[in-house]
């Protein structure tokens, strides 16, 4: 009689925590499309910044999303399979899966803080010698392009004021016609405009284009770091229910073989 009310309350164990991972699979899945969305978003928005950076840890925080993410999608499917047939290689599988995608999207995250940590004197050190010796030159046009959506996009002019301007190639060279700073800083742009520094016509911003650029990569990295980390902490729960899943069944298949 103990036996059989045992066995029972394994079974009632077993169906709970089988359509429990079921639903766990699905927002696992979700999960993935706003992980992926993320990175994309990062990469899309504003994207042309990324020309102004030093180091490539920003882009590929978020290309370690995008491909977690794609993995987690792949995998939420898996898994819903796997607990659907109640296989333990499947699901074995499934829970390597896991521990791989809860690695990678744990890098992403740390890489997204690190960078984070350091981001303020990368964009001092780098943003200004870039604008000043880059802007407007052969070869050089991605960036170019780059600092003047960032200039109009921010409303701002010079790395920290518009007087960094006075010391950039393209200034002191006759391909300026005379402007003394670049037309995107120009509140309204016009033919030229640059050649008029102005307070009514050019952007004169405290802490100039890096302090504005700053606080905008911080911010997505912070959310890259939330998102990769919130996710990696999602799936050990994930990766928890499924090793007690396998466990049922694999004492299910060794009461069965018993019986026989």
């Amino acid at each position: 009689m103990g036996s059989m009310y045992k066995d029972e309350q394994d079974d009632w164990v077993t169906v709970c925590l089988k359509y429990l991972l079921f639903v766990f699979n699905f927002l696992f899945w979700m999960g993935g499309g706003v992980v992926m969305g993320v990175g994309i978003w990062t990469l899309i928005d504003k994207g042309d910044y990324l020309s102004l950076l030093a180091s490539s840890t920003f882009a590929v925080s978020a290309y370690i999303l995008i491909l977690a993410g794609a993995l987690v999608m792949v995998t939420g499917f898996l898994g819903c399979c796997a607990v659907i047939r109640e296989q333990r290689s499947l699901l074995s599988t499934y829970f390597s899966c896991l521990l791989l995608i809860f690695l990678i999207e744990l890098i992403a995250g740390v890489l997204a803080y690190v960078y984070y940590q350091k981001l303020s004197d990368e964009l001092k050190q780098h943003l200004s010698k870039t604008m000043t010796t880059n802007y407007a030159q052969p070869g050089k046009e991605g960036i170019t392009q780059a600092v003047d959506r960032l200039q109009q996009d921010f409303k701002c002019c010079g790395s920290n004021n518009s007087f960094d301007w006075q010391q950039s190639v393209y200034i002191l060279s006759p391909e300026s016609e005379k402007r003394v700073v670049p037309d995107s800083c120009c509140k309204t742009i016009t033919p030229s405009c640059g050649r008029r520094d102005h307070p009514s016509n050019i952007y004169k911003v405290e802490g100039g284009c890096i302090t504005k650029l700053e606080h905008f990569l911080a911010d997505h990295l912070l959310i890259i770091g939330a998102v990769g980390i919130g996710v990696a902490c999602l799936q050990l729960a994930g990766a928890l229910l499924t090793a007690c899943f396998i466990y049922l069944l694999y004492k299910e298949e060794e009461e069965d073989f018993s019986d026989v």
